[in-house]
C-alpha cells in the first residue's frame, strides 16, 4: 500500500519556516550553477554567431590570434590569385585584408579603462559579414577618417556613443555610426578604413590577417590546403568559425571557478537537505509508528520521506532557476587571454540550462534525502510508538 502525495505536501506545508529555509539553500545553489552555465552559453553562442562557414580567416603560420599575426600586404596580392575564392554579384572578390588592434575605453563601472578591439578592413571585408546592419547613422565611407561602433560598444564606453570622437593612433576618429551583429561577438568592436588605420599605426605594409570567402566547402578545404602548402606565403588558414569557437579558453577559469563555487554549495545544501529531513524524522517518530500499523511497508515509507525531499529540492530548483532568470540577455564582458581584449556577451538562460539546474537540486535532494529515508523506514513499530 502506498502513502498518498497529499501526505508528503502537508507535511513540508506544516514544516513552512524550514522547508523554506532549506529550499532557499538549494535554490542559491542553483542560481549559481544556473548562472555559471548561462555565461559560458552565452559567451559560446556569441562565437558561434560570429563568422560564416566559407569564410577562412588567414593568419601567419603559428600566431595564436589576429592580434599577434602579421601579414604583409604583399602576401595578400599573392594569395588573392588562387582559385576557390568567392566574388560578390558586382564582381568584386571576397577578400578582405585587415589590422586589428586594441585601445583603451573607459567604460561606465571602471575608470582605468578596458582594451578594446579596433579593426581596420575594406569593403569587402564588411560585405562577407552579412549580418552587420547600422541601426543608429550611416554606414562609413572608405578611404575616410570615421568608425563604427558595435552596440555593445556604444552602450558601455559613453566616449564612443554616436556622435562622439574617439581617440586613437594619431587623433581623433568621429563616431558616424552604431551596428548591430546579433548575438556575434563584432558587437564588441570598432570598425574602420584599413589604409587609415594601418596608416595611423604605421603598418602599412604589416596588417594583421585576411578574410576570405571560398565558394563553397570543397573549395574552402582546397583553397586552405593550397595556402598553408605555400611556403612562400607561410601562413595558417582555419575557418572564420573555428577561429572564434577557440577563444572559448576565456571562459574556462570562470567556469571552472563558478562550477566549484556551485559543488562546494551543493554540499551544504545536500547538508542542510538531510538535516531537515533527519529532523522530520525525529518529530514524526509517531507518525511514522502509526503508518506502520496501519500496514504500510518499510519500502512504502522510505519511498515517501525520499520523495518528500525531492519535492523540497524540486521547489528549491525552481526558485533558484527563477533567481538567475534575470540575468537572460543580460549583457557583461570579460577580458580574452587570447587578444587580451574585452569580449562582450549576453548571458544566456537557455531552457537546457534551466532543466540542467533542476536536475542538479534534485540530485542534491536525493543525496540529502536517502539516508533520513532510511532512517524513517527502519524505525520500529514500538519504538516509534512510545515517543508519542
Amino acid at each position: 500500500m502506498r502513502i498518498p502525495l497529499s501526505y508528503n505536501v502537508r507535511n513540508l506545508l506544516v514544516r513552512k519556516t524550514t522547508t523554506l529555509m532549506t529550499a532557499l539553500g538549494i535554490a542559491l545553489t542553483v542560481a549559481v550553477l544556473v548562472g555559471v552555465l548561462a555565461l559560458t552559453e552565452g559567451l559560446r553562442t556569441s562565437f558561434k554567431a560570429t563568422g560564416h562557414p566559407l569564410n577562412l580567416l588567414v593568419t601567419r603560420r603559428g600566431a595564436t590570434s589576429e592580434m599577434l599575426s602579421i601579414i604583409p600586404r604583399g602576401s595578400f596580392l599573392r594569395l588573392r590569385a588562387f582559385p576557390g575564392i568567392a566574388s560578390t554579384p558586382d564582381g568584386e572578390q571576397m577578400a578582405s585584408l585587415e589590422v586589428i588592434t586594441a585601445i583603451t575605453l573607459k567604460n561606465r563601472d571602471n575608470l582605468e579603462g578596458v582594451n578594446t578591439n579596433v579593426r581596420g578592413l575594406l569593403p569587402a571585408g564588411l560585405a562577407m559579414r552579412e549580418n552587420v546592419r547600422i541601426v543608429v547613422g550611416r554606414n562609413m565611407i572608405p578611404g575616410r577618417r570615421e568608425v563604427i561602433v558595435g552596440r555593445s560598444v556604444a552602450a558601455r564606453y559613453p566616449s564612443a556613443a554616436l556622435g562622439k570622437n574617439i581617440k586613437f593612433g594619431r587623433g581623433e576618429w568621429p563616431v558616424v555610426g552604431v551596428f548591430d551583429a546579433g548575438r556575434s561577438a563584432l558587437n564588441g568592436e570598432i570598425l574602420g578604413d584599413l589604409n587609415q588605420i594601418a596608416s595611423d599605426y604605421g603598418r602599412s605594409e604589416a596588417l594583421s590577417s585576411v578574410l576570405i570567402r571560398a565558394t563553397d566547402p570543397v573549395a574552402a578545404e582546397a583553397l586552405k590546403n593550397q595556402l598553408e602548402a605555400d611556403r612562400a606565403l607561410n601562413v595558417g588558414v582555419q575557418s572564420e568559425t573555428a577561429y572564434y569557437e577557440s577563444q572559448m579558453t576565456s571562459a574556462l577559469p570562470l567556469q571552472f571557478m563558478g562550477t566549484l563555487i556551485a559543488i562546494i554549495m551543493a554540499a551544504g545544501s545536500s547538508f542542510a537537505a538531510m538535516n531537515t529531513m533527519y529532523a522530520a524524522v525525529s518529530r514524526r517518530s509517531a507518525e511514522i509508528g502509526t503508518l506502520r500499523v496501519l500496514g504500510f511497508s518499510r519500502g512504502s515509507i522510505l519511498v515517501s520521506f525520499f520523495i518528500e525531499s525531492l519535492a523540497l529540492a524540486a521547489f528549491g530548483g525552481v526558485l533558484g532557476i527563477a533567481l538567475a532568470l534575470p540575468l537572460n540577455n543580460l549583457e557583461t564582458g570579460i577580458s580574452s587571454f587570447t587578444t587580451f581584449t574585452e569580449i562582450i556577451f549576453s548571458f544566456r538562460v537557455s531552457p537546457p540550462i534551466m532543466a540542467a539546474g533542476l536536475v542538479f537540486a534534485l540530485l542534491v535532494g536525493a543525496i540529502g534525502g536517502l539516508l533520513p529515508a532510511r532512517s524513517a523506514a527502519n524505525k520500529q513499530i514500538l519504538t516509534s510508538l512510545r515517543q508519542v
